[in-house]
Formats: structure tokens, sequence, C-alpha cells
């Protein structure tokens, strides 16, 4: 396995929509064994394709406290079927590092996609695992965290966002 580079804000690939993936085989099940690595390296809580310029439908999350014991999840083709309540948190990115805002989510989810053996998942989430899954599709769509931010708060954070852009920081 191998450790990816995740592209950094302002990326144009990680604002542009991802493809649906037609067929689960060995060269996506060690693309998905290396984002499951660079998720853990991050650190983070989960991954999006985009985010290490992949534009294809898959996200990996773990939300377990337990680093030690990598018990990750892999949705393929991921869809958001219901969400309900709301709840504000802050929510970063490893695409804008350094950078924590609260943002508002559904607290309860229900998202369908695929195992890396194509067997239909249907996961129910709430709170940090709801967080999460909100997070990693919005990517699969080219949006952003701080696009949920309102945009008064958008501008108040623009010289942050600059120097992000150009130095990563």
């Amino acid at each position: 396995m191998a450790t990816l580079p995740i592209l950094l804000y302002p990326s144009p690939v990680i604002r542009k929509k991802s493809l649906p993936i037609t067929s689960i085989d060995g060269e996506l099940q060690r693309f998905i064994d290396n984002m499951v690595e660079t998720m853990y390296a991050a650190p983070g809580m989960g991954l999006a394709a985009p985010q290490v310029g992949i534009l294809q439908r898959v996200i990996v999350l773990d939300p377990s406290d337990d680093r030690t014991s990598h018990r990750p999840t892999v949705l393929i083709n991921p869809v958001l079927v219901s969400g309900e309540g709301q709840i504000v948190d802050e929510e970063g990115c490893l695409c804008i590092p350094d950078l924590n805002e609260p943002v508002s989510r559904f607290k309860q989810v229900i998202v369908k996609g695929y195992d890396r053996k194509e067997r239909e998942l249907v996961l129910e989430g709430a709170d940090l695992l709801a967080r999460i899954l909100q997070h990693e599709i919005d990517h699969l769509d080219g949006i952003l965290f701080i696009d949920h931010l309102s945009t008064a708060k958008r501008l108040l954070l623009k010289q942050r966002l600059r120097k992000v852009a150009k130095d990563g920081t």
C-alpha cells in the first residue's frame, strides 16, 4: 500500500463532480487500499477520491476513536437517501489544513452504496458518522465544507483561505 498526496485548496480538481464507478476491479481495490492508508496517515476520519486527485465516487471512513484497530468503511457510489434533524458542530478538511468552522448538517442520515465486494450497503448514521458521510459525499460533488458557511463568514475567512492557497497552511 502507498500513501497518496492529498490535494490542497484551491486545487480545481477538488471542485469537480466525480463519475460513478462502473467496475470494481483489482485496480480499484488497490486504489481503495491506498486511500485507506492515506486516511490513517493524514490522520483523518474520512477521505474521498477527489481529495487525492481521482474523480471517482468512492469514499473511505473510520469515525472510531481507537486509531490502532483499523476498521474502515468503504462506500462505492454512495448516495444520501435521507436526512433529518440539524446539528451544528466544528468541521475541518484535509484539503484545507488548520481550518475548523461550525457547519450545520443533518443529525441523522441514511446512505446507500456498495462495498468492495459489490454488495449493496445501507448505512444509518447519526452525529459524527452522519457528519463524516455528508462531508465525504459532498467532496464527490465538488463541494467543500466552507461552501456551507454564510457569505459573511466566507468573506471573513477570505484572507485565511488565501494563505492556505498560497502556502498550504
